[in-house]
């Protein structure tokens, strides 16, 4: 009887223990359960992706991401991947429902061995583990922790199938090196894609996990070596390679490579425009994590051109007036050795915005050259160059930009001494002189001395029929400043606006022949505020002369004559109505460019004359598609039925409505085109005619020429032009007399880009709409040409307002200051006797 009662108390006792351990489990689960993240939300998980910019060829303009991924869905993976990283950190992943308890009794068991020897304890956490850790707890290290781990752990292993699990980990982990997942990895370590991976790269991106830093590639090879080892013989063990291939690949280097140059595209200032539109649209979180595809506008070869256009032209400026001295300069003896000027000239200040160019010390400047030493490019070391006479002899003395420049330069010990430190370009050789000329067979080590400019500029090039912005550049550098002269700077844009006064003109009874007085012009402004004298560029007068000339000379006073009997308001309902401005006061000064635009607003307006009269609305981004292809945003909202068939199966071929706004008619619209042309053929921009293709456009100067334009076009392309320093100051005067305008300083510009933008494209002429006749007419008279006509050129018209045989010009002379209106004609607009053909 003693022994059973003893044996009731102990399985009583027993029940109560086991009991009470029930209950402590269940109240651990519950008090350590109860405030978990909701596990659940990753199901849906999308793990922070990078959001890739592509210009419109596809190559890649940039990246924007806070953790820079590359997230791969697991069908995707190849099976060896997936078995290295089971086999290295959970070899019973698709076994155990969330914690492998043979695991962690393994390492319980090894780690009071290791506690005994003074060893690093091992982990037993599971993938689902790792998941639940990384993805919705912290990385506390404490038992509780631990125990909440493994409690979501389970919750997770019931709501998710294994392979999303999996799928979630390998995009997740951080394996060291700026990679976050095993494809950001693949290509930063071994610049292959998960595919293209050996099995000892891929046992050694899944030795990473728990410490990348631990078994770093070069600082800690022998430890990187041992651990993918290690990884191999485990996939050996869990069958997934066989011993041949676990020695072969055991047996090889570890040969990490760096990522290699993607073919990119210089273009800052544009792709700055594009992230804050599409922060404004999408968001912070959406543009740094939402994997986002950006298809620009972006047209890659004449990006390349606009850049080096711009750089060029504000180089040539700079040099025309002069050498502003060496970047700095140290004190150098004669027989300093290399190490000593390699070491001063490695400590030596790098100028920002240089954009590629080589810091470079004067070693010896002599008659005819000046030796300098500068440090080798890719590797360790020193070399020396010269820096011939004749590419110096630009470098005279600098004494600001509207007083003439030291004397002239005859030798190269004039313009620099030793010690000075400068910035240098190495000349390919047989390249031409900078100033133009026959070319020189310099000897490889020739550099020409270089600069950088002080005064800025931007420009853009567009498709005038779509508005998309095929290239932009706002700056000499975005390094030195971020600031988009085209996009956010407003500059007056002096008669580069006279054709939107000449379009009110033609929209209003006025033709390209109606005689305009070219004679000074005074008006009172008012009480206490003087009289007001335009002048034009030449401070000359030319009397009576067509209204093409006006535009074609850029005549300051036949366009205010002509903006006073237009009337102010027709002309700033103009300005508003191409986006140029709102609200433009109604003030004379305005028809010559007194008021302030953006030169991509400009360049927008422009387009909107050469391609009929129709609204352009500039666009930087085509499309964007989310992670996982669908399209989330499209420029183009036109509506297409049919756009989206299969296949073709001799339906018709879907018609695209034009929905864009007329902003002037498309006769009147050619009639400037037809105007601009002229002042390419025998204007203000003449130099632009040597390219030998239709072109069109005008130059623009300001008041004291602190702004320089010039915006023109072909057929099918915009480019659009502005120079002038940041803080409005004088350009100055050209060297040999005059002053830096448009023409001399935008206008080279714009032809350097054309040149090369069409050098491959055909000469397609202006298109004429429907509703004009073009008119042989003497180009100083406006009237039918005659046999003693000394010019003749053929005009544009608008059906019913040619002139007749016996037609008599009036002459608009503004002398009515409250009056205006277009001169009465000698005959009427719709005669029967209107002539036909080409006259």
């Amino acid at each position: 009887m003693r022994a059973l009662k003893l044996l009731g108390v102990l399985v009583g006792l027993f029940i109560l223990v086991g009991a009470a351990g029930v209950g402590a489990a269940v109240y651990g689960l519950w008090h350590y359960g109860k405030d978990l993240p909701d596990y659940r939300q990753l199901a849906d998980y999308q793990p922070p992706t990078a959001t890739r910019v592509h210009a419109g060829d596809g190559r890649l303009l940039a990246e924007f991401a806070t953790e820079r991924r590359v997230f791969v869905p697991i069908e995707a993976m190849p099976r060896r991947v997936l078995h290295g990283f089971i086999a290295a950190e959970d070899q019973n992943f698709y076994r155990h429902a969330g914690v492998d308890f043979v695991a962690l009794a393994r390492a319980v068991f090894v780690n009071i061995q290791n506690v005994l020897d003074n060893r690093r304890l091992i982990g037993a956490s599971t993938i689902t583990q790792q998941v639940a850790k990384n993805f919705l707890l912290t990385n506390e290290v404490s038992i509780e922790r631990k125990i909440r781990e493994a409690i979501l752990a389970f919750r997770i292993e019931r709501a998710l199938s294994k392979d999303r699990i999996l799928e979630l980990y390998l995009n997740e982990i951080y394996l060291g090196s700026g990679s976050y997942g095993v494809a950001a990895a693949a290509l930063n370590y071994f610049d292959k894609s998960l595919d293209d991976l050996a099995v000892e790269e891929i046992a050694y991106l899944a030795a990473l996990p728990k410490a990348p830093n631990n078994y770093h590639p070069i600082r800690k090879t022998d430890a990187a070596i041992a651990r993918r080892n290690w990884v191999l013989g485990r996939m050996h063990e869990e069958g997934f390679i066989d011993a041949a291939t676990e020695a072969e690949a055991a047996a090889r280097p570890l040969a990490v490579r760096p990522r290699s140059g993607v073919e990119t595209v210089e273009a800052d200032y544009f792709l700055e425009e594009v992230r804050r539109e599409m922060l404004d649209r999408f968001g912070e979180r959406g543009l740094y994590e939402g994997g986002l595809f950006i298809h620009t506008t972006l047209d890659a070869t004449l990006q390349r051109y606009a850049r080096d256009a711009l750089r060029d032209g504000l180089v040539a400026y700079d040099r025309r007036h002069g050498w502003r001295g060496p970047v700095a300069k140290i004190d150098l003896a004669a027989d300093a050795p290399p190490e000593i000027w390699g070491q001063a000239l490695a400590d030596a200040p790098r100028p920002l915005g240089n954009p590629g160019w080589r810091l470079a010390v004067v070693l010896k400047a002599e008659a005819e050259a000046a030796t300098i030493g500068l440090l080798k490019r890719g590797e360790s070391g020193v070399e020396t160059g010269t820096i011939p006479l004749r590419e110096m002899t630009w470098a005279r003395a600098h004494n600001g930009y509207d007083e003439p420049m030291g004397p002239s330069v005859g030798a190269a010990d004039q313009a620099l001494a030793r010690g000075d430190i400068v910035l240098v370009e190495e000349i390919a050789q047989g390249r031409p002189r900078e100033e133009g000329g026959a070319p020189v067979a310099y000897p490889p080590g020739t550099f020409v001395l270089r600069q950088i400019p002080e005064a800025n500029g931007a420009v853009v090039a567009m498709d005038p029929h779509t508005g998309r912005v095929l290239a932009m550049s706002g700056g000499w550098s975005f390094e030195t400043s971020q600031f988009n002269r085209a996009t956010q700077a407003a500059r007056q844009p002096g008669s580069s606006f006279k054709p939107f006064v000449y379009l009110s003109a033609l929209e209003n009874g006025f033709t390209p022949a109606t005689i305009i007085l070219d004679a000074p012009f005074v008006i009172d402004q008012g009480e206490g505020l003087g009289k007001w004298k335009p002048a034009n560029f030449s401070r000359k007068f030319y009397g009576p002369s067509p209204m093409r000339v006006g535009i074609e000379k850029s005549r300051n006073l036949m366009t205010v004559r002509l903006a006073q009997a237009v009337g102010m308001d027709k002309i700033s309902a103009t300005a508003e109505r191409f986006d140029l401005m709102q609200d433009m006061p109604e003030q004379l000064s305005m028809a010559l460019g007194a008021g302030a635009v953006r030169l991509i607003d400009m360049a927008s307006a422009y387009a909107a004359l050469v391609n009929g009269g129709k609204e352009v609305r500039p666009s930087l981004v085509d499309r964007v598609q989310d992670r996982h292809g669908r399209i989330v945003f499209r420029h183009d909202g036109r509506p297409c039925a049919g756009c989206d068939a299969a296949f073709w199966d001799r339906q018709p071929v879907p018609e695209i409505p034009d929905v864009r706004e007329r902003l002037a008619s498309a006769a009147s619209a050619y009639q400037i085109v037809t105007m601009l042309e002229g002042v390419v053929q025998r204007g203000t921009g003449r130099r632009i005619s040597a390219i030998g293709k239709p072109l069109a456009g005008k130059t623009g100067t300001t008041n004291d020429y602190k702004d320089t334009w010039f915006v023109g076009f072909s057929p099918d392309l915009v480019f659009g032009v502005f120079v002038g320093f940041d803080t409005p100051a004088t350009l100055g005067k050209q060297p040999w007399g005059g002053a830096e305008t448009g023409s001399s300083v935008a206008a080279p510009i714009f032809k350097d880009f054309m040149e090369k933008a069409l050098a491959d494209r055909p000469a397609i002429p202006f298109r004429t709409p429907p509703g004009v006749r073009m008119v042989r007419i003497d180009a100083a008279t406006g009237g039918l040409a005659k046999p003693s006509s000394r010019t003749v050129i053929t005009e544009a018209f608008k059906i019913g307002t040619e002139p007749g045989a016996e037609t008599v010009s009036a002459v608009l002379d503004g002398g009515d200051p409250d009056g205006g209106g277009a001169p009465t004609p000698a005959r009427t607009p719709g005669d029967g006797d209107a002539p036909t053909g080409l006259y």
